[in-house]
């Protein structure tokens, strides 16, 4: 990868921005995120009213965090043994 202080701050910072969103980190962000707005539909419309995204998270975080969490460990280590 060039370094950001060779190209122009436009190109430097869609490079960084690409790069992040390739990361590893990014994308388990971008899965939870997911699956604490699907938390929140579902809590929603139990309620019969929105609930909010701060109540979602932290009830998904105390309900279903590390479940989640061990399931997409699991599934990543059956993926890379298959390959």
């Amino acid at each position: 990868m060039e370094k950001a202080i060779d190209m122009p701050p436009a190109e430097a910072e869609k490079k960084e921005s690409q790069f992040v969103k390739n990361s590893v980190l990014y994308k388990e962000f971008l899965a939870e995120r997911e699956e604490i707005l699907k938390h929140k539909w579902i809590e929603s419309e139990k309620a019969g009213k929105d609930i909010g995204f701060e109540k979602a998270l932290l009830d998904w975080i105390v309900k279903h965090r590390s479940h989640w969490r061990e399931r997409r460990m699991k599934e990543a280590r059956t993926e890379k043994a298959a390959s």
